[in-house]
């Protein structure tokens, strides 16, 4: 998937104007707004009585992400999840990330948290697509850096608990060929340049690598590139979990697809995940600030002096004021990571209210907030500690998948 971007400053006197594609977050001081997001790029809201047909057709309760809100937005779920679904007809999964650094921070594991449990509820296959040839053509990097931190993030994005009788992890630089290519072909073919530059913003100095790669990412979303696991069932509808910012591709995928013959993805979307200094939700974690983010190899002492320092806080200036007027909610980081990751919806709501009101402190909502991720992190370092590169390969391993509906 695109490459992580920084949210970029505003120059003073410069006028805000929100920027959200998959090589640029930008937002002014307001922060991302979401319902803008909605109107220019054409999705629809995710509302209660969608979240709730969810948790009834899989017998299952609803994600956090999704029941919170935290996945917000969707292109055609109804049809595919509720319509479809409900009728028996079959459905994949598609996600992808892209290997640019040694180990992933929070906001890389919101989609493949969000993935495993779709996986697990519906019992259905999944595609993950490592563009470790995008990071080549983005990053300051080799072919052969790409590759090795492609299997490197592998085994974190493996970490998370994926089935491997139900899952295929393929890396761009070793699998592209034969179908694969032919669906890259084609849709390039589709889409002119004109065109492209007004979904993705390429500019005369871009070089044409930049270009030519969309189809790269728009390929998985057709089952056709993939005949080792789907055979000759080129009409398997495609569900694809991902941020918001990487709606551009698939926007174009959906455009091309009938004029291939095939069916449109569908999309669930997220918001994104707001760095440690930020004021509020509506912001972007970035890997390029290691003070920013919370990553999974981080130590107990590491994330409690990051949260600590750095997690914006919308509590008061003295303990007098903050038993008075209480906190912001709305700026909180270390409340907004809770909302993300603390499980009990009966304990966030009693942390909101009671620091909302004064009578929590901002020192005791980080505490919480550390426990939480810690243990979060303590988990998937045990998970990850397991994976070994013939694990590595096995995911790889280009082979049928013969229980993935079972």
């Amino acid at each position: 998937m695109a490459p992580e971007k920084e949210v970029a400053p505003k120059e003073d006197g410069q006028e805000e104007e929100q920027v959200v594609n998959p090589w640029e977050v930008s937002a002014g001081k307001g922060g991302i707004d979401y319902d803008k997001l909605v109107d220019q790029f054409g999705c629809r809201r995710i509302d209660a009585a969608l979240v709730d047909r969810v948790a009834r057709i899989t017998a299952a309760p609803p994600h956090r992400f999704l029941r919170r809100g935290l996945f917000f937005a969707h292109r055609d779920l109804s049809e595919l999840l509720l319509d479809l679904y409900e009728r028996g007809e079959k459905l994949y999964l598609y996600t992808g990330r892209g290997p640019s650094s040694e180990a992933l921070h929070f906001g890389h594991l919101i989609p493949f948290m969000f993935t495993k449990y779709l996986q697990d509820v519906f019992k259905v296959p999944l595609v993950i697509q490592l563009t470790d040839d995008e990071k080549f053509l983005w990053k300051n990097l080799t072919v052969q850096e790409c590759k090795r931190l492609a299997r490197e993030n592998a085994k974190d994005i493996i970490a998370c608990g994926f089935d491997i009788q139900r899952t295929f992890i393929f890396t761009d630089f070793g699998f592209v060929g034969g179908k694969f290519y032919e669906n890259m072909i084609q849709i390039a073919r589709c889409v002119t340049y004109n065109k492209a530059v007004g979904i993705f913003g390429f500019s005369p100095e871009d070089h044409i690598g930049k270009v030519s790669f969309p189809p790269v990412q728009a390929a998985p979303s057709f089952p056709s590139s993939f005949p080792h696991l789907f055979g000759d069932n080129d009409q398997l509808r495609c569900l694809i979990p991902c941020a918001i910012d990487q709606d551009p591709y698939f926007r174009m995928t959906r455009d091309v697809a009938p004029r291939l013959g095939y069916q449109k993805p569908s999309l669930i979307e997220s918001r994104f995940f707001p760095a440690l200094q930020a004021c509020g939700e509506n912001t972007k974690m970035s890997a390029s600030d290691p003070n920013s983010a919370i990553y999974v190899t981080d130590s107990p002492k590491e994330i409690k002096n990051k949260i600590n320092r750095y997690a914006f806080s919308g509590g008061q200036d003295s303990v007098e004021l903050h038993r008075k007027l209480g906190a912001n909610l709305d700026v909180d980081v270390p409340i907004n990571y809770l909302n993300f990751f603390l499980e009990d919806d009966d304990e966030l709501e009693r942390i909101k209210m009671e620091y909302k009101e004064g009578r929590m402190l901002t020192g005791e909502v980080k505490q919480r907030l550390v426990t939480v991720l810690s243990e979060l992190v303590a988990r998937h370092q045990r998970a990850r500690a397991q994976v070994t590169e013939e694990i590595v390969d096995a995911f790889m391993a280009v082979r049928p998948l013969p229980n993935m509906f079972d």
